[in-house]
């Protein structure tokens, strides 16, 4: 069954009604193969017969999250960005000088998650975020002013 058909399963089991719109919205996001903001899924869908609206984008979008089907993740540049499972547990390292973004596998993060479960008693494991900080390029440039 192609992703997208999986998609529109799972909300058909949770109750939604499945429209040509939210159709178009599971498929854009579902084959694009990388990360979205709604923005670009709107864009994308302005291509197909149905007009969808960028409200319908957004809610979609959330009832996906809702389900468990993607993730979202806040970016440095203020841009949120949508994902289906399949890329898995992962962080974004944005580079608050130069707006770089690195992407990091999130298991490298176990040691931290056990850390916050022992000391606060809190169960964390994010499949997907944003960290800000400074790239090694641009702390390599900072040192170098710094110097002077």
């Amino acid at each position: 069954m192609p992703h997208c058909h999986t998609f529109l399963a799972r909300l058909r089991e949770a109750g939604c009604r499945i429209t040509p719109q939210r159709r178009q919205v599971v498929s854009v996001l579902a084959h694009s193969g990388r990360h979205m903001t709604a923005e670009e899924v709107h864009r994308e869908t302005s291509a197909s017969d149905h007009i969808v609206n960028l409200a319908t984008v957004y809610r979609t979008l959330d009832l996906l999250v809702e389900l468990g089907l993607a993730s979202r993740a806040l970016l440095g540049s203020g841009s949120t960005v949508y994902a289906t499972g399949e890329h898995g547990p992962h962080v974004h390292l944005v580079c608050r000088l130069c707006g770089k973004v690195i992407e990091m596998d999130a298991s490298k993060l176990e040691g931290l998650f056990n850390l916050v479960k022992d000391s606060y008693g809190f169960v964390c494991g994010p499949r997907h975020f944003g960290l800000s900080g400074v790239c090694i390029d641009c702390a390599n440039t900072e040192e170098k002013v710094d110097s002077k």
